[in-house]
Parts: C-alpha cells; sequence; structure tokens
C-alpha cells in the first residue's frame, strides 16, 4: 500500500475543508455558513441538541481566505499524517472529532458562532505529537522536524497577544490542551508496553 493510501482520514479532511470553504466562498455565502456554523440560534446550541451532531465538527471546515486554509492544511497534513501513519485511521478520527467538537464549543461559548478554521485540531495534532516525542521517542523521534513544536507555540503565544487578530484564541487553547492530554496518556501507556518487554 502507497504512503498515500494509509492516510485516508488526511486527505479526507483537507478535501472537505477545501471543499466548504470554496462552497462557503471563504465564509461569504450564509446560507452554506448556516449549515456550518455551531449554531445559528443565540444564545445556546439548539441545533446540536435537537440532533444536528455534525455542528459541533464542521466550523473546523470553514475558512475565511486562502492563507488561512493553506495554513491550516500544511500542518494537517504535516502533523495529521505522521499521526494518522503511526496509530492508525480510526484513532487518528476520534482525535479529531473530539479536539474538533471540545475546542469549537469552547470557542462558541465566548465568541458566538461567527468563527471557522482547523487550528484548533492543529494544535490538538501538535499538542499529541509534542507529548508523543518527549514520552515516546522510541516511535515518534523524527517525525517531524523539532523546529515545528517551538514554532507553533510561538504563534500560539503571538495570537494570544493580538499582535494577530481575528484568531480563535480559545480554540488553539482547548485544542492544545486535548493534545497534550492525549499525547502524554498515549505515551504513557505506550512506555509501559515497552517496559513489559
Amino acid at each position: 500500500m502507497s504512503k498515500g493510501l494509509r492516510v485516508p482520514i488526511t486527505y479526507a479532511l483537507i478535501g472537505m475543508s477545501i471543499f466548504i470553504s470554496l462552497l462557503s466562498g471563504f465564509g461569504q455565502d450564509g446560507r452554506i455558513l448556516n449549515i456550518t456554523y455551531l449554531s445559528t440560534t443565540s444564545p445556546g446550541i439548539g441545533e446540536v441538541l435537537e440532533g444536528q451532531v455534525w455542528r459541533l465538527m464542521t466550523p473546523a471546515f470553514i475558512h475565511f481566505g486562502i492563507y488561512h486554509l493553506v495554513f491550516n492544511l500544511l500542518w494537517v497534513w504535516v502533523c495529521g499524517s505522521v499521526i494518522e501513519r503511526k496509530q492508525g485511521s480510526l484513532l487518528y478520527l476520534l482525535i479529531f472529532a473530539v479536539a474538533s467538537s471540545l475546542s469549537n464549543l469552547a470557542q462558541f461559548a465566548v465568541s458566538g458562532p461567527a468563527f471557522g478554521g482547523m487550528s484548533g485540531v492543529v494544535y490538538a495534532l501538535i499538542g499529541y505529537l509534542w507529548m508523543q516525542m518527549q514520552f515516546n521517542p522510541i516511535r515518534y523521534t523524527g517525525s517531524i522536524p523539532k523546529a515545528v513544536i517551538p514554532l507553533m507555540l510561538i504563534w500560539f503565544v503571538i495570537c494570544w497577544l493580538g499582535i494577530i487578530s481575528n484568531v480563535a484564541n480559545v480554540a488553539h487553547t482547548v485544542g492544545l490542551v486535548v493534545g497534550i492530554t492525549w499525547g502524554r496518556v498515549h505515551a504513557m501507556i505506550a512506555s509501559s508496553r515497552y517496559s513489559t518487554f
């Protein structure tokens, strides 16, 4: 099996992001946003509670410009494909579902529905890889360039300082916490397995 075919979820996330971003005119088409925003009711998440659970994840696919889209999808490819190859597609899909849902809910709670982007998920992937590289080096050393982690953490701080405007900082933070927690737990499990041999 070729390497490309081993990362179907990574390809699907990239494809869905491109499709929805273009379909929405990079966030200009209100009809598409009304389907993909976490909620159109204020306050509350009425649509989700009525069964439209996809709305917990679909804000991740909305991007508001070509640079926003390319920047996020670059990191989905660089980091997500590594995790999917090493941990499998099912676990990677679960990481996406949990990280996008929690980061989107948190951002919605502080800013309302008008946000989008894959960056909450990207920070979950960064946090996950960071912990794996630190505590499961047998499997993860060299999986991504070492400079990626500090670069993304610097970007995280720059965004929180307000140097870059219109950033979903709460989504970034929740995603990073999800990734760090998940990655540390997985690394502990992995190290306990190695120690039994």
